[in-house]
């Protein structure tokens, strides 16, 4: 039935704007321009600067044909470029495809074929592999793109030019477009962000422009982050369109410090020299300044805060950030929720506990971003949400805003995440009392010996406490008698040393005695270029060394 709320009330350009993160770009060049956006090396662009720099290459991209629901890929390191292309790519409509840099060639191609990838952005350090993966593209796939090539400042090498354009000329080819202007309509997309691999099945995630506004808002909300905040880009920003934070320093007129390469003494060097105060990594990254020289961090005097995730943080890290002085925000998510959408809420009483309490209540997924609009541990068979006392496990489910469209191409994957309205994270956790979700693991990283189910977080987390471990990953290892028994791969820290059994009495000290690693392999861990552990190699080299003569 029509009510008067529905007479008269348009819908009009006056009252109503398709939300996207775009705008937040040239809210800064309007308020902030003359404020610094970008440091990386010996450049420096200011806010206006940096909008004119992206509204010329969404020209150039225009010209070459770029519109609504095409795809561009980007094979950039954390540089000037990759920012400009998470500002130009979704102003013109189009799809940014963000490439992580440590792929081999065969998948790089069949990625870029999968998103019909009709433009290529890369730096001239990934010409090798990308000489091969655009062949492959070609031979295999009959697809062409155009190729604009990087010379990014900081890169030594000389590289092999690629395409028919480099960056920097084609932006000076072409006026600027007068507006960054993003979608008519919220819902449409603005990444496809392919899964890590960690489960050796990448997909392809496709957000939408509403989504990542929504998410980019929370970031600061969770963070409560300043106005300027100087973010230091030590997380990809090929990995979920780097949490959302390209658009959210844009919204904060912060700057953006650039990192080309991920190593503790170059991270420690830019929050001294540029006064960096805030970054995000997964734990094996936080556990790098851990470990760092204590001389490598002396001048910072200013307060640091730290995003954890991806992977569940250790405890010893935890302790470990605390002990220097960084302040540490847990948060959880995954590619399909664009990154961080659960974070472990600080509560002030948590001051009062000890240290060792302090580290169990942070290392909780938490709970649900603000404008998330459910997080939950249900069942997955019968839907029910499972009663909050911290024991009964789960699967963790999203549904919300922060959630994606679907997987690109994939319905029936696409359908089976979505599967009773919620989206189906793989995680298994618990609920306790207060609501904050812990997780135990990963659904295909449960280990059952004898009947009884073993944790392999909590074994790691076991070992990590030992002072000479640097890394490890527990997974299982097929047993005749037990069906599967826990096997520890363990990295050690420069210097330190330990053996086997020296481990297993350590784990014998914290855990139940069936969940004691039977056997512990001193080996490189295989990561990806974020440093979350590939555990889906790990459990091939068991299964293998297991197999019979």
């Amino acid at each position: 039935m029509t009510s008067i709320y529905d007479l008269h009330l348009p819908r009009q350009a006056a009252n109503f704007a398709a939300l996207t993160p775009v705008s937040f770009v040239e809210r800064s060049a309007e308020v902030f321009g003359d404020l610094p956006a970008t440091v990386h090396g010996a450049r420096r662009y200011t806010w206006a600067q940096v909008r004119e720099r992206s509204a010329r290459l969404a020209a150039a991209l225009r010209a070459l044909g770029v519109e609504r629901h095409t795809t561009v890929s980007t094979m950039l390191a954390n540089t000037p470029e990759m920012v400009e292309a998470h500002y130009a790519v979704p102003a013109l409509n189009a799809v940014l495809n963000t490439l992580n840099t440590r792929l081999d060639a065969p998948l790089l191609a069949w990625q870029m074929n999968h998103c019909e990838a009709a433009v290529l952005i890369t730096d001239r350090e990934f010409a090798p592999v990308m000489r091969e993966a655009l062949r492959l593209l070609r031979e295999q796939h009959g697809r062409h793109v155009v190729v604009i090539d990087v010379a990014d400042s900081e890169y030594a090498g000389a590289g092999e030019r690629l395409g028919e354009h480099e960056y920097e000329a084609l932006l000076a080819s072409h006026a600027p477009l007068p507006r960054l202007d993003g979608p008519a309509d919220e819902w449409d997309a603005i990444a496809v962000s392919y899964t890590s691999g960690t489960t050796g099945d990448p997909k392809g995630v496709v957000t939408h422009h509403r989504g990542a506004y929504l998410n980019a808002v929370c970031n600061a909300a969770t963070w409560t982050m300043p106005h300027f905040p100087k973010y230091l880009w030590t997380l990809p920003m090929f990995h979920c369109n780097g949490w959302c934070f390209p658009w959210t320093v844009a919204m904060l007129g912060g700057t953006h410090v650039c990192l080309r390469r991920v190593e503790a003494k170059a991270i420690l060097d830019a929050m001294r020299d540029h006064g960096a105060d805030h970054y995000c990594a997964a734990p094996i990254v936080h556990n790098l300044l851990v470990n760092a020289p204590a001389a490598q961090r002396a001048g910072i005097t200013h307060k640091v805060r730290g995003m954890v995730a991806g992977a569940a943080p250790p405890a010893s890290m935890i302790e470990g950030m605390a002990r220097i002085g960084f302040d540490i925000t847990h948060v959880y998510g995954l590619t399909e929720v664009y990154g961080p959408a659960a974070v472990a809420v600080k509560r002030g009483v948590w001051a009062e506990q000890s240290l060792s309490e302090q580290t169990r209540l942070n290392g909780r997924q938490g709970v649900r971003y603000m404008l998330q609009e459910g997080m939950t541990v249900r069942d997955p068979d019968t839907m029910v949400e499972v009663p909050a006392d911290g024991q009964t496990m789960g699967e963790i489910m999203f549904r919300g805003n922060i959630v994606m469209k679907g997987y690109l191409k994939n319905p029936s994957a696409t359908g089976k995440s979505f599967a009773g309205g919620w989206f189906h994270t793989g995680d298994l956790a618990v609920m306790e009392a207060d609501r904050y979700v812990k997780i135990k693991d990963r659904s295909k990283d449960i280990i059952i010996s004898g009947g009884e189910n073993i944790s392999s977080i909590e074994v790691e987390d076991a070992l990590y406490r030992h002072a000479a471990v640097m890394a490890c990953a527990v997974v299982a290892k097929p047993d005749p008698k037990w069906g599967e028994t826990p096997l520890a791969y363990v990295e050690l820290k420069p210097g330190a040393s330990t053996t086997a059994d020296e481990l297993v009495a350590h784990c014998k000290s914290l855990l139940a005695s069936y969940k004691v690693p039977r056997e512990i392999r001193f080996e490189e861990i295989p990561k990806t270029s974020t440093g979350k552990i590939q555990k889906f190699q790990l459990r091939e080299r068991a299964r293998s060394s297991s197999a019979p003569e």
